[in-house]
């Protein structure tokens, strides 16, 4: 059996930089077509390739969030007005509003172009919103923290706290809702909303901080080594970065500076910044038991997200008609498009299965 192909955990930015990708595909469109493959393609991924730990649990929970913000969004058009031209379906009264508040409308009558549009725009933030949720189910959130440069630990160690969350959220819903059955008591109403709802947030919030205490009690980002000359030389290169960055990214969006500062400045800015986390990941010293490989199938999820994503810009710019349907057109797939949707699901069959799922998979057997 091929190495590539023995049940083992995908490296974590394989799977951030596949997320990445079909998040800028999705906030590319507001077809709702191509929105929707996306989805699925993030769903069947996740129901595929996710692992048996605690935050591989998590995605049911992304999927709740993604559809309450496509009702909100809804709810938000019928409430604070929409287009006024269109086929009325339902014709509210309008609220008066005092002068200083002109321009905002509340109620009146909501048309059926309004709700599409707001349902496009809902979509695209739930499909968003889903592919973020697939990568944080995926990916091991220490495995990730362990593979950030040692420049940015101290980033990264709070990155990984505040990613872990919603997976804290799901492991303590399970267990809160366990103990709960075995006790017995009230099922129904607010009193059992109030029951569950105040452990879980107590003890997803205390295994967070646990996680931030053990992380910083083992000296993750710890650089106190630094002689005074180092310091310096990091600073130095750090804020040149910053300002070449600045300049280089206010030339570029300014059509009216020089060229000059646009593109080759915002490179310089970027090279210096390279220099500048190579100096300060000197100061960090620290060992890797058992490193993530990059392998033959981090390469191609990797390559899959970078695709779907070029794929999402040239269809928004060569395709508009197919990326911003009108309300008052049905909505339409070009086969790039379709691609589009489509071409995400490869890490399904193009990935090893998660070892801790087949763990799982024979313990429930």
């Amino acid at each position: 059996m091929p190495v590539t192909g023995l049940p083992r955990d995908l490296h974590p930015i394989a799977w951030w930089s596949w997320a990445i990708g079909l998040a800028t595909a999705a906030s590319l469109t507001t077809n709702p077509l191509v929105l929707i493959l996306v989805m699925g393609s993030a769903t069947v991924v996740v129901m595929a390739r996710r692992s048996g730990h605690p935050y591989g649990r998590s995605f049911r929970l992304y999927a709740l969030l993604a559809a309450m913000t496509v009702v909100l969004r809804v709810v938000f058009r019928i409430v604070f007005g929409g287009q006024e031209v269109g086929h009325v379906l339902l014709d509210l009264p309008e609220v008066p509003l005092p002068d200083w508040a002109a321009g905002i409308r509340l109620l009146g009558p909501v048309t059926s172009e309004a709700l599409l549009a707001g349902l496009y725009d809902g979509l695209r933030l739930a499909a968003i919103i889903l592919c973020v949720g697939a990568a944080n189910s995926l990916a091991n959130p220490k495995r990730l923290l362990a593979s950030v440069p040692p420049a940015l630990y101290e980033i990264g160690t709070a990155m990984v706290v505040a990613v872990t969350i919603f997976p804290q959220l799901a492991d303590s819903a399970r267990r809160v809702r366990a103990a709960q059955a075995l006790r017995g008591g009230t099922t129904t109403g607010v009193a059992r909303l109030r029951r569950f709802l105040v452990p879980v947030l107590e003890d997803a919030l205390e295994r967070s901080l646990a996680l931030a205490a053990g992380m910083d009690t083992r000296g993750y980002g710890r650089s106190g080594g630094a002689t005074p000359r180092e310091r310096r030389l990091t600073g130095s290169l750090l804020l040149l970065a910053l300002t070449g960055i600045c300049v280089g990214t206010y030339a570029w969006l300014d059509p009216t500076a020089p060229r000059l500062l646009a593109l080759p400045m915002l490179g310089a800015g970027v090279a210096v910044a390279v220099l500048g986390m190579v100096s300060a990941g000197r100061r960090v010293q620290r060992t890797r038991y058992r490193p993530d490989p990059w392998r033959a199938p981090e390469l191609l999820t990797v390559a899959t997200g970078v695709v779907v994503a070029v794929l999402g810009w040239y269809v928004a710019h060569t395709q508009v008609a197919v990326a911003y349907p009108g309300v008052d057109v049905a909505p339409y797939l070009s086969p790039l498009a379709l691609a589009v949707g489509v071409l995400g699901a490869v890490p399904a069959v193009a990935t090893p299965v998660p070892a801790s799922a087949l763990a799982q998979l024979e313990a429930t057997q």
